[in-house]
């Protein structure tokens, strides 16, 4: 059996996260979109949804975390609980610049460095002054 692309997280399987509420989450990508499959009380459950869905995408079985699981109706038979897709909206957060302060530099010099490098934030600052 060919080893996963995708590592694998503390749960043990692909796509399966512990939550701090004891319950493990399910994410699923495809397509450049994130789905959020929802929480099960153990990582099997989770992982098993996390199947019904790469299934549903019609991803090849090398992605699945039960690649021994036939068909996809038992699949989704093993998720007693079913899955639920929704589709994760990502913030487009604006990015800006962090100031990194190299080993031995002083603060006067790396914000001089951060003037040199950015100097669009350095004149918005000084028009809201």
């Amino acid at each position: 059996m060919a080893p996963k692309k995708t590592p694998k997280g503390k749960s043990g399987f692909v796509g399966v996260r512990a939550k701090p509420s004891g319950n493990f989450g399910v994410e699923f990508s495809d397509a450049g979109r994130r789905w959020w499959l929802g929480t099960y009380p153990t990582a099997d459950e989770a992982a098993r949804a996390y199947d019904v869905a790469v299934r549903h995408a019609g991803r090849p079985k090398t992605d699945l975390n039960f690649p021994d699981v036939e068909t996809r109706a038992v699949a989704e038979w093993l998720v007693p609980q079913g899955i639920q897709m929704k589709e994760m909206r990502v913030k487009m957060a604006k990015k800006r610049p962090a100031v990194v302060v190299a080993p031995g530099e002083s603060d006067e010099a790396t914000m001089a460095r951060f003037a040199r490098e950015h100097p669009q934030y350095v004149q918005a600052e000084l028009e809201h002054y």
